[in-house]
């Protein structure tokens, strides 16, 4: 399924002639007019979330090499993913906390290199070129200070206060004023904007840590930027990067229910009932025509494979089956031993930190004006579980309390024996779940694997008792 989309584009002249490209919705667009689009799963990445942003960004490069797409993580990996990643040499996405337009998105970076002790005449061409409002200042190469025009004209008129006439020709350092505040590269645009407006200066310099980069004046905050985003296993802005609310939402790729985010202008959805991300984003390559390569295969086999729990989750269906041993053939892998070796890689919950495991793929819901969040952590036994039951327990009330939910639980699933243990907060619901109560907090589901088909509906259908 292709997807055309048509949109204008405008320019704003900056005081240094330099040309920023906007389009309709105010995206930064590079000289060329290609567009940055950044290509994100949710905040708590699992294999599926990272994988099928590495893959489908190599499709989207390939299939419009005019812009630029870049697989970025919005969270922090479990150390199981980071294990599984690193023993299969798979690229990790590189970390973004936030799409809230910034600093460095408007920040002019002046060509300009005019050093402290030259004559004021010497800016004469600048100002008859493009009349900056200020220029930035250097002593011995290293910036000092961003110079204004408000700075030459108080030259001027306390010249002309004591003098008919300005007596002679000034150097910059005589003319240049004491430096103001200054801002970061990662400020956010409203706080900048407001700093900027409280100083009453006509620019500010922009530094990345110690080193100068670059000013901002007021111009560059007429238009806010914002990011352009694909989002992919996930569609519902809660558990999306943050600011995603400010941000130019092009496409979404997911296999859960839909709870999305609106947006001001149609965009292509593919959300379809399969067992993994990366089985659409296959899906996506086949309908184009392009073959993914070994290490685009092998990262598309390995979310499908962790989605899927080696194709035994409930969810799987005949399309994840068919995707799974095309690309174990690209690969030339056999699919169950790929899965055991990868699987083998994870860490064992003894040893872990137990909100950290925890939260490293935990979903929150609301239903019936109820607040739940699902955990779920895989292993390879359940031999272990009395060592850290009670550790997860505690952690489980205190991740409850701390985000404000009505009932916390997380799953525990044997993805070799098929059978997965529930650790829950104490609620009203739990004694309607239709599972084995061990003891107080800690429930057997055998044959149960799928948080998203099998949990959910039922702990949804038991606020209702």
């Amino acid at each position: 399924m292709l997807g055309i989309s048509f949109f204008l584009c405008y320019d704003i002249w900056t005081e240094t002639d330099k040309i920023i490209h906007l389009d309709r919705n105010n995206n930064y667009l590079s000289k060329e007019n290609g567009m940055k689009v950044y290509i994100t799963g949710h905040r708590n990445p699992d294999l599926d979330s990272v994988c099928s942003a590495y893959a489908y960004a190599a499709l989207k490069s390939k299939l419009d090499p005019d812009n630029e797409y870049i697989a970025v993580r919005c969270g922090h990996l479990s150390e199981s993913c980071k294990s599984i990643l690193a023993a299969l040499e798979i690229n990790v996405p590189p970390y973004m906390p936030n799409v809230f337009p910034k600093v460095s998105d408007v920040m002019i970076d002046a060509d300009s290199h005019v050093d402290i002790d030259s004559p004021l005449k010497s800016l004469a061409g600048n100002y008859s070129d493009s009349n900056p409002s200020v220029v930035p200042i250097y002593e011995n190469d290293k910036f000092t200070g961003l110079m204004s025009v408000d700075d030459i004209a108080a030259w001027l008129m306390k010249e002309l206060s004591e003098n008919e006439v300005p007596t002679h020709s000034p150097t910059i350092r005589e003319v240049m004023r004491t430096p103001g505040q200054t801002l970061q590269t990662e400020d956010l645009f409203e706080e900048a904007k407001i700093s900027l407006k409280a100083s009453q200066k006509r620019g500010l310099a922009v530094f990345e840590g110690k080193e100068y980069k670059g000013f901002v004046t007021r111009r560059c905050f007429l238009h806010v930027p914002k990011y352009n985003v694909i989002l992919v296993d996930h569609n519902e802005p809660k558990q999306s990067i943050k600011g995603i609310e400010e941000a130019n939402i092009l496409e979404i790729v997911d296999h859960h229910r839909l709870d999305a985010i609106k947006t001001t202008l149609p965009i292509f959805i593919d959300a379809e009932p399969l067992g993994s991300t990366c089985t659409i984003v296959y899906q996506l390559y086949l309908r184009n025509n392009v073959v993914p390569d070994k290490d685009v295969a092998k990262a598309l086999l390995t979310g499908m494979i962790s989605d899927t729990l080696i194709l035994k989750s409930p969810t799987t269906t005949q399309i994840d089956v068919e995707s799974a041993k095309a690309l174990a053939g690209i690969i030339g892998v056999d699919i169950k031993e790929f899965g055991s070796e990868m699987f083998s890689h994870t860490q064992g919950l003894a040893s872990t930190d137990p909100e950290t495991a925890i939260l490293a793929d935990f979903k929150r819901y609301t239903e019936k004006g109820v607040s739940i969040g699902i955990g779920q952590c895989e292993v390879n036994s359940l031999h272990d579980l009395e060592e850290y039951k009670a550790a997860f327990l505690k952690a489980l009330r205190g991740i409850r309390k701390k985000n404000g939910l009505d009932w916390a639980v997380v799953m525990i699933t044997n993805v070799i024996s098929e059978n997965s243990v529930l650790l829950t907060t104490n609620y009203r619901s739990v004694k309607h779940l239709p599972y084995t109560q061990l003891e107080e907090g800690v429930l057997v589901m055998p044959g149960v694997m799928s948080r998203k088909k099998q949990l959910l509906p039922v702990m949804l259908y038991t606020l209702g008792m």
